[in-house]
């Protein structure tokens, strides 16, 4: 027996959680220990994506996974919301059948450059309910690619990969840390497929590869925001808000919606409300 090519992928993605632990988990400006030990929960957290939504990608049958929960938070997080992710393909037509489950906002944006688990390149597409034709129930059903449509209906382009949705709630309590609250969401390819092909060496390395893909990409690859240009809509200044600004086609972006955002710093008799 031939040296197996998972069993070099698999070493490589060890020798990547090293390199991260080692380049990406260090101390910043004002960082405490504690924050540094943080750094590798949120590296976990990152591998658990990586594991949980990226290891089994399969844009034929795909499947909808949430991408932050209660017990994983990467990148980005909003305790009133609630996200998913699917792989999609160019060519293919799927059809997504849900339910809104009292959301003030739902959302689904086409990530360009993602389908091979690495960091997306841009957002190239949104279909959010105002174009969604919505039952009394709340339920509703939508393409993505096939023929075009008004409504209802998202265009993959050929460099479609992922699908990330959006859930944003006005609920007295959080949405992403409930235990009782149920979005409904699946996803079918229009065109039937076969079932899938056995595991093998080769789709084992391809798994792993994507695994590595999203560590590496949102890690050792990713690059801090420089100084001399700053994020419009990102604030330095504890506590103070800018401007809210539209991302325009910026990677995981809702591109119909505005950003703001700011670091907070508040004393231990004081509560961020």
């Amino acid at each position: 027996m031939g040296e197996l090519k998972s069993r070099e992928k698999y070493n490589e993605l060890v020798a990547l959680l090293q390199q991260a632990g080692d380049e990406w988990v260090v101390p910043g400006p004002v960082m405490s220990d504690d924050d540094v030990a943080e750094g590798f929960r949120n590296l976990t957290h990152i591998l658990q994506s990586a594991l949980y939504s990226h290891q089994e990608f399969d844009p034929q049958r795909p499947v909808f996974n949430r991408i932050v929960s209660p017990t994983r938070s990467f990148t980005g997080d909003n305790s009133d919301a609630v996200y998913f992710e699917t792989p999609v393909a160019p060519g293919n037509e799927y059809i997504v059948r849900g339910n809104i489950a009292g959301a003030v906002y739902t959302s689904f944006t086409m990530e360009a450059g993602a389908s091979d688990g690495s960091y997306a390149t841009h957002t190239s597409g949104v279909l959010n309910d105002t174009e969604m034709d919505i039952a009394a129930d709340g339920s509703y059903e939508i393409r993505l690619g096939g023929p075009a449509a008004d409504r209802n209906w998202l265009e993959i382009p050929a460099d479609g990969g992922r699908i990330t949705t959006r859930h944003y709630f006005e609920f007295p309590w959080s949405s992403s840390a409930s235990q009782t609250l149920h979005v409904p969401i699946s996803i079918e390819a229009v065109t039937k497929v076969p079932a899938p092909p056995r595991w093998n060496d080769e789709r084992v390395s391809a798994a792993l590869q994507r695994v590595i893909n999203h560590v590496r990409t949102k890690t050792v690859d990713s690059v801090a925001p420089s100084e001399d240009t700053p994020i419009p809509f990102v604030s330095r200044i504890p506590n103070e808000l800018p401007q809210p600004v539209v991302p325009g086609n910026m990677a995981f972006a809702a591109f119909d919606a505005a950003y703001a955002m700011a670091p907070y710093l508040i004393g231990d008799d004081e509560a961020l409300v």
